[in-house]
């Protein structure tokens, strides 16, 4: 997955592959505990071998930790950037974790020239909030139930974000769209109206009723759903959230470019979520049980 959205994010960007300086993958569901996924994606995406390559994990927030990093590498000897969030999100069967869970990629290239959109800038709220975990050992996470709510998604998102409005001297209807990370369906739209923001500037974001909560990928995944439709001038609020536990909110401002991506990119989210097929749940959870001996 994550190769696929570095593909679709290079050709819709029409970049050269060799021009990418360092790739950042943010995840909590990386094949391997030691070796990384950068380094593999990068190879498959043929990517100079002068080049930075990390993997991040910090639950559903690594993604945009990437963002963040890289932004202070971009422009670096001519290069861009390339941050990835993917995830296959875990879950022990029958818990509730399994509801909601989903799997899904988006890639985004950081550059200085021919962007679709500015970073204005971006703050972070973090705090040593144990609510959600795996150790190394074990095949599924564990969670603190009802606790991840208020005291963790809900006060490192308000924290995150209150931080950025003040920072920038925003408030959330000088926004027109805005994205929080979307565990469920109740949480973001919670969080949203506490901070001020309408159902309609979340709405082309909103893609958790379809495709679950594909952890790190999750609200990067809401940025490029609501860039597909987004105009030029339009600002974008958006916030993550990771478990452990911590919150990165921005503010983008979308530029004249975005005429041409959006003509250019006929593999959209919506046309992406709307060509599904569903598969028999008993097919899926029989094979889970058998595979993991439950």
């Amino acid at each position: 997955m994550a190769v696929e959205a570095a593909l679709n994010a290079l050709g819709n960007g029409q970049i050269d592959p060799l021009k990418i300086g360092s790739i950042t993958i943010g995840s909590e569901s990386h094949p391997y505990a030691v070796k990384p996924s950068a380094t593999i994606v990068a190879g498959i995406l043929g990517l100079p071998e002068e080049l930075l390559a990390a993997d991040l994990e910090f639950a559903c927030k690594a993604g945009t930790a990437g963002i963040q990093l890289l932004s202070g590498l971009v422009g670096k000897n001519g290069k861009y950037a390339l941050a990835i969030g993917s995830d296959v999100a875990q879950s022990k069967p029958s818990d509730v974790l399994e509801y909601t869970a989903g799997s899904a990629a988006a890639a985004l290239v950081l550059g200085k020239e021919n962007t679709i959109c500015h970073i204005l800038d971006f703050t972070s709220f973090s705090s040593d909030t144990p609510d959600f975990w795996r150790k190394d050992t074990e095949k599924f996470p564990a969670h603190a139930g009802r606790f991840t709510g208020a005291p963790s998604y809900f006060a490192h998102v308000s924290g995150a974000s209150e931080l950025l409005l003040k920072k920038t001297k925003m408030k959330a209807a000088d926004f027109d769209w805005a994205i929080f990370h979307m565990p469920n369906a109740k949480f973001p739209k919670e969080a949203a109206k506490r901070l001020g923001f309408t159902p309609a500037q979340i709405a082309p974001g909103f893609v958790v009723e379809q495709i679950g909560n594909p952890y790190s990928a999750s609200s990067m995944v809401g940025l490029c759903a609501t860039l597909d439709i987004a105009r030029a001038g339009d600002k974008i609020f958006m916030c993550s959230y990771g478990s452990g536990a911590g919150s990165d909110a921005f503010a983008f401002e979308v530029t004249e470019k975005i005429k041409a991506h959006q003509a250019l990119n006929k593999n959209t989210v919506a046309k992406q979520i709307k060509d599904k097929a569903y598969i028999d749940y008993s097919l899926i959870a029989k094979n889970i049980l058998t595979k993991y001996r439950i």
